[in-house]
This record gives C-alpha cells, structure tokens and sequence, in this order.
C-alpha cells in the first residue's frame, strides 16, 4: 500500500479565459470534450457542480487499438465512475472525490482530485493534484492518464508544462 498522503501534481499553463477552463471541469459538456486519456471518452450522466453535487459519467474506450487492449488485458470497454464534488469556489478552486470501485481485486476506496486555477494576464495556470492510488504502479498509470488527456486541452489551449 501506498503512503496514503502520496499526491501527484500536474501543472499546465493555457492561453485561454478562466471562464473557458471553468467550463471544461463544471458543465457535461466542457467534460466530455476532453476527460479521458487518448483512445477514451467519457460519457456524462451527471454533473452537479456545487458541494455535494455529483459527477457520474461512464469512462469508454472509443479507439480500435484502445478497444482491443481493454479485451486484451480481459478489461470492460467502459466502467461507470462515481464522483462527488466536495469544494468548488467558482474560478478558482475544485474538489472532486472519486469512488475507485472498477478495479478487480482491489477493495473500493475513495481518491480525491484537486484543481486550482491560477489567472496571470491572457493565460490560467492549471494545478491539479492527484491522491495517489493504493499502488506506485497504479499511481504511475493514473499520472499517465491524467498526463494523457492534458493533451487534448494542450491541442485546443495551446498549453504548456510547469
């Protein structure tokens, strides 16, 4: 087991409105055009962005190769995903809690994902940190992931790292 206060810290700086960013983690459509590493999507069911609000979204292999990998490895092609939104000042900060309940052997426990959003002239600094998950190997795979889908927003945003 991991050390349980292990986190993984993300930075990227993105020429683009807080507005816009905001958007991207508090509205079902911002969140399903870029959540998910390459050769996934996710698929929102809800999103309530206020403290208690919910987040429920099905995270779907949506690439041939990544399709077939999933199969592979004897993986779903998609897993539903619980999260809860546990701080969210409008701009500047978010808290979402997720429920990590769709890994076979592995007992459900709960992981949170923090995201503060730092403005500075035309661009917002993005920090997100990440709890690490029960193993290094898993935390490894998360910050991959994660690293993954700030690709998306680096295609749209013009983004960089630190």
């Amino acid at each position: 087991m991991s050390n349980a206060k292990a986190k993984v810290v993300i930075e990227r700086s993105y020429r683009a409105d807080i507005q816009d960013l905001w958007a991207l983690w508090t509205t079902k459509e911002g969140f399903e055009s870029w959540w998910g590493p390459q050769g996934f999507r996710a698929d929102v069911h809800e999103l309530d962005a206020r403290v208690g609000g919910a987040l429920r979204y099905d995270m779907v292999a949506d690439s041939a190769e990544m399709i077939a990998a999933m199969k592979q490895m004897g993986q779903p092609t998609s897993h539903a995903t619980q999260s809860r939104f546990i701080e969210v000042a409008t701009h500047s900060r978010l808290v979402l809690t997720n429920v990590i309940d769709f890994l076979p052997g592995v007992a459900t426990y709960e992981s949170n994902i923090a995201v503060d959003f730092l403005p500075s002239g035309d661009r917002v600094r993005m920090v997100v940190t990440l709890d690490a998950m029960h193993s290094d190997a898993f935390s490894k795979m998360q910050e991959e992931g994660f690293t993954s889908q700030l690709t998306k927003l680096n295609a749209r945003f013009g983004g960089t790292a630190g």
